[in-house]
């Protein structure tokens, strides 16, 4: 029997991690649920884009190749088409993980369907899912495998369709949705002779706004993931002061303890920016210490005539 390598074993093992060898992990997820579920896409009716930057165990440092430590890039625009109560959007995910690389280009679109004083919403994604390998960056147990391929032979990639569904609800003060990624299961085999496939994954969603008083406001969120083999979630709380700046605490299960903050700009608050930082305490021994996310998302101003027509009033207005 032919040794295996460390190269095959990852791929082999791919297609059953939860979460580290497929779908990127973000922190700061309560402002950017599309990503988790297209239902999300315009929901808010407004003109958004967004930017995720991770960085995850951040100074870790590998024992034999260059690949580091993982991190994560997330780029998304979404819009409501309010004349047809429907939203459109997309993003582009680059997700490092050492010496395998995932680019994500989806494409977004959901309709928004009035219940009472709520708002449910269907939505779906597809797009591409392209996987590289850098064969280069793996240390072979035995260099004369036939499963591997030639030494120096340097990267490989593939690129296969992918498609998300996800269903939402919303009211003024909060939102739940339940999102599926990967339903066409693509796989990835690099033609030797191992299979990585993408595995579908759910994520249910949840948030709750309480206000405390008038100037300050509570968020309870929270972001349960599982592939149907494993289960991982998120809780946290927010707290925001006259919708101008906001600190909170997280914990995800078996991961972390998470500190975010954050501040608005602008006369409309339309410019966002924030923090969040992953304390580790779990597997120290495997992992660095920390983890740290920079969040930026930008809410164009309504056009005028566009939608239903806005009267300010200064009694409101801090």
């Amino acid at each position: 029997m032919l040794k295996r390598t460390f190269y095959t074993l990852v791929l082999a093992l791919c297609g059953v991690c939860a979460f580290a060898q497929q779908d990127a992990l973000f922190t700061q997820y309560m402002f950017n649920n599309l990503y988790y579920n297209p239902g999300f896409t315009g929901i808010d009716g407004v003109t958004k884009a967004s930017a995720l930057f991770r960085s995850q165990w951040s100074g870790y440092q590998p024992t034999y190749y260059g690949g580091g430590a993982p991190t994560s890039q997330l780029v998304s625009f979404s819009t409501p088409l309010l004349k047809f109560n429907s939203g459109v959007g997309g993003y582009i995910l680059n997700d490092k993980l050492g010496p395998q690389n995932n680019l994500e280009v989806q494409a977004l679109y959901a309709y928004h369907l009035k219940v009472g004083e709520g708002k449910i919403s269907l939505g779906v994604k597809g797009g591409v899912y392209n996987q590289t390998i850098d064969s280069d960056l793996y240390r072979a147990i035995d260099d004369k495998d036939p499963l591997l391929p030639p030494a120096g032979s340097g990267r490989y990639s593939q690129i296969k369709p992918d498609l998300g569904l996800g269903l939402t609800f919303s009211k003024e003060k909060y939102y739940v949705g339940v999102g599926f990624s990967h339903l066409s299961k693509s796989k990835f085999d690099f033609s030797i002779g191992q299979s990585n496939q993408l595995e579908t994954h759910t994520y249910i969603t949840a948030g709750y706004f309480y206000e405390l008083n008038f100037d300050t406001k509570i968020q309870f969120v929270t972001l349960v993931k599982s592939d149907f083999v494993k289960t991982q979630y998120d809780v946290g709380a927010i707290a925001y002061l006259k919708n101008t700046m906001w600190a909170g605490i997280s914990f995800r299960q078996s991961e972390a303890a998470i500190v975010l903050l954050g501040w608005s700009f602008l006369k409309e608050k339309s410019l966002k920016a924030g923090y969040s930082m992953d304390v580790i305490v779990k597997d120290r021994a495997a992992k660095q210490a920390l983890s740290h996310e920079l969040m930026v998302s930008y809410d164009l101003p309504v056009s005028a005539g566009v939608g239903r027509k806005v009267i300010r009033t200064p009694r409101y207005r801090h």
